[in-house]
């Protein structure tokens, strides 16, 4: 199965680092931005299946971000896990992010640093199934599947 075509948004240099060494040894291809400036210009250029994205970025935050590729066009609800429409991005956050702050994006996971590696590895995974299942035609995934950690 191919890899999801991901987009890293992550400043810290070793965090980045690992998540995009642990992705690209799973067959994902992963696209890096280290500010906000550099995933808008993905967004509006790229289509991704997954967007793993830190809050805390140095020019703008990611909820900002989102705000952004919302707003014109770039990033849409999809319905992702049989639970309501879902953004298909994975917040990752050092500080404790609100459930409002979730409810007004609706991301597919919350992961609070430090998170186990292996919850974003699933989601990853889930994301190169999807995409499979949309460019084979075969419609809509089994609702049942698990996805969350």
């Amino acid at each position: 199965m191919p890899g999801a075509r991901i987009l890293l948004v992550e400043d810290d240099d070793i965090l980045r680092d690992l998540l995009t060494r642990n992705l690209t040894v799973r067959e994902h291809e992963v696209s890096i931005a280290k500010d906000a400036q550099t995933a808008l210009a993905y967004l509006r250029a790229t289509p991704f299946d997954l967007i793993i994205l830190d809050i805390n970025l140095p020019d703008q935050t990611g909820w900002e971000i989102l705000r952004t590729a919302l707003r014109e066009g770039w990033l849409h609800l999809q319905n992702i896990d049989g639970d309501g429409q879902k953004l298909p991005v994975i917040v990752l956050s050092a500080v404790r992010v609100g459930p409002g702050r979730l409810a007004e994006f609706h991301p597919l996971a919350y992961l609070p640093k430090p998170f186990p590696m292996d919850a974003l590895l699933r989601l990853s995974a889930e994301a190169a199934r999807r995409r499979e299942i949309d460019s084979s035609g075969q419609g809509e995934r089994d609702q049942n599947s698990p996805l969350a950690m």
